[in-house]
């Protein structure tokens, strides 16, 4: 407090040894005149070191208790405000506080770093844990925005996460993924099952171009399932075609599902009038790899996002160019399907 007050930042208390809680809230909120409007800042400052974490993340499960706007301020290099005075002068302190985060980004950014993002485990464990925690704040102008840093950190796609932050706050179970077969209208899908459907109806044509884009580039469980099928049953290059062919995918398949899905594609028309060719597949193909290098690249940002340029210049420049190449490979395949319409 004496740290805060000599250094210029007069408006300063502290708990006097005690853990920061409900009773104190109750104070503050009489003096903010907490009620149902904005009527100032509670900015906390916590030691950098881990206990100093763990007092923030308590402060943030007492927030939504006020209605003011709450801030942290925790300084990255482990000193309290005394003692970043005593090294750095007044102006150290007076920086400390202007660079406040909201509570909210700062529980979040916590959290995160608790989990490996660099893997889907790690980044579906951490969507588990952050999600109830986005779901939590009571200001509804602000779920969605933080729902969306949410995603950005994850790398994960924004409606996918706000929609699991509005299901937590509305109380409803959360869907699981891949509880039902992928809809033909689904506008996120299309390409993905125009492609399967050359695979199946056209394997003359799709050959190779189709073969040569495996299974991750596609997102619905049940397409990745057809696309291994296919693959197991000789691929597009197989040189098999018509009834033949489809009873070698329907065998390949591991499950009744799939069985049915190349049933219902076998059928299904193309989206091209008249008869596909080597141009049509290539441009559907190319649709289906970009798709899958934007989601390389949203996680690409979300690697960035996470890396202080600072601290860590060459990991920062490298993420940074691999960021640029993947754009650009992006805008190549987009630009390619596009001609081939």
């Amino acid at each position: 407090v004496m740290a805060c007050h000599l250094s210029g930042v007069p408006t300063a208390v502290a708990t006097c040894g005690t853990a920061f809680g409900a009773d104190h809230i109750s104070v503050l909120r009489r003096l903010l005149m907490d009620q149902d409007e904005f009527r100032g800042e509670v900015i906390f400052t916590f030691d950098g070191d881990e206990a100093g974490q763990k007092a923030a993340m308590r402060a943030f499960d007492d927030d939504q208790r006020f209605v003011s706007q709450t801030f942290v301020a925790v300084e990255p290099s482990g000193k309290d405000p005394c003692e970043l005075r005593q090294a750095h002068g007044d102006a150290a302190v007076r920086d400390l506080i202007g660079r406040r985060e909201p509570l909210f980004a700062f529980a979040l950014r916590t959290t995160l770093k608790k989990y490996d993002l660099e893997t889907v485990e790690g980044r579906v464990a951490a969507l588990d844990k952050a999600a109830p925690m986005v779901a939590r704040i009571r200001h509804l102008d602000k779920r969605p925005e933080y729902a969306r840093l949410l995603a950005g950190s994850l790398g994960m796609e924004v409606e996918v996460v706000l929609r699991r932050v509005n299901e937590l706050a509305s109380g409803r179970r959360p869907t699981a993924q891949g509880e039902s077969r992928p809809s033909p209208a689904d506008p996120n899908l299309l390409r993905e099952r125009e492609a399967l459907k050359l695979a199946l109806q056209a394997p003359v044509f799709a050959g190779p171009v189709f073969d040569a884009v495996d299974e991750t580039a596609y997102t619905h469980p049940n397409y990745v399932a057809l696309r291994l099928a296919l693959a197991a049953a000789g691929g597009a290059s197989a040189g098999v075609a018509g009834p033949v062919w489809m009873d070698k995918v329907a065998a390949a398949c591991t499950d009744d599902v799939t069985r049915g899905i190349v049933a219902e594609l076998a059928v299904e028309p193309l989206l091209i009038d008249g008869e596909p060719d080597v141009a049509y597949v290539s441009s559907v193909m190319s649709r289906v790899q970009e798709m899958a290098v934007t989601r390389q690249v949203v996680q690409l940002k979300s690697k960035l996002q996470r890396v202080n340029p600072l601290e860590q210049p060459d990991r920062y420049t490298r993420l940074f160019g691999e960021l640029i190449a993947m754009e650009q490979y992006a805008r190549a395949l987009r630009e390619k399907g596009i001609e081939g319409l």
